[in-house]
């Protein structure tokens, strides 16, 4: 059995109970080793085989399973953040079906989540935003037209924006294009999680000149929105007196006398 299992952000304590036991049992693992924190193969038996994927094929990673499955051992494939979100991970499954070997996925958190918690952000504020955005700027994997950074970005929507670090001239050019204000307040947050993170606060024109001034080249997530500056939003209506529930009945304030 292979298992496709999420390591999270970063940090190796955020990894998922069920991500640590399937790496406490595996008996192969094959780790991104270019994103994947290396503390998590502390987790591993002495005697797993371990493969950094880094130096890989897609061809060798699977020949590295199908070597497994023959001696009916556990693979666990450890991806970074959470396999569904740019994690190639249907070309793999989609090998595996062929050969006829059986897979289980274990979801993780992705790195938008790792750097809302860094900053105690909210995407979703009422009255601001109620929808969140996850996308990349096109590079050698290319983006469909539809979804172009213009398009997101008419919406003023929360946005993370993923894999871009080395494009934030054009990034910003862009999102200002399709209808973000220059002023529109954004985040640059490297390694989210990790023991040597950071996050800057700017503007959507400033990506640009904020990431240089850090040495920001790569491995960042750009946040986009007014959620970034948490002001003049909404309260929600769940915690409302006036607002009746499955559990809570409508509290009426008392009258003064």
């Amino acid at each position: 059995m292979v298992y496709f299992v999420g390591a999270g952000p970063g940090a190796a304590d955020l990894i998922t109970v069920r991500g640590m036991r399937l790496l406490e049992k595996a008996d192969v693992v094959i780790y991104a080793g270019s994103l994947v924190n290396p503390e998590l193969l502390s987790y591993c038996k002495k005697e797993c085989e371990i493969h950094n994927s880094a130096y890989m094929t897609l061809e060798e990673v699977l020949a590295v399973m199908e070597e497994a499955e023959k001696q009916e051992l556990t693979t666990v494939r450890l991806h970074t953040g959470e396999p569904s979100i740019y994690g190639a991970v249907r070309e793999q499954m989609d090998l595996l079906d062929e050969k006829g070997i059986l897979y289980e996925s274990c979801p993780g958190v992705s790195a938008c989540f790792g750097a809302a918690a860094l900053l105690n952000l909210e995407y979703t504020l009422p009255e601001v935003s109620q929808s969140l955005i996850i996308t990349r700027m096109e590079g050698r994997t290319k983006v469909p037209e539809r979804e172009s950074i213009e398009s997101f970005a008419a919406h003023h929507a929360s946005m993370a924006i993923y894999l871009s670090t080395g494009m934030l001239g054009e990034l910003g050019r862009r999102l200002i294009a399709g209808g973000y204000g220059k002023d529109t307040p954004a985040a640059i947050v490297y390694k989210a999680t990790w023991p040597e993170e950071e996050a800057y606060l700017c503007t959507v024109e400033q990506l640009e000149e904020t990431a240089k001034a850090h040495n920001i080249t790569k491995t960042a997530l750009i946040i986009v929105g007014d959620i970034v500056a948490h002001q003049h939003y909404g309260k929600s209506r769940l915690y409302a007196p006036d607002f009746e529930t499955e559990f809570r009945k409508i509290k009426k304030s008392r009258e003064k006398e």
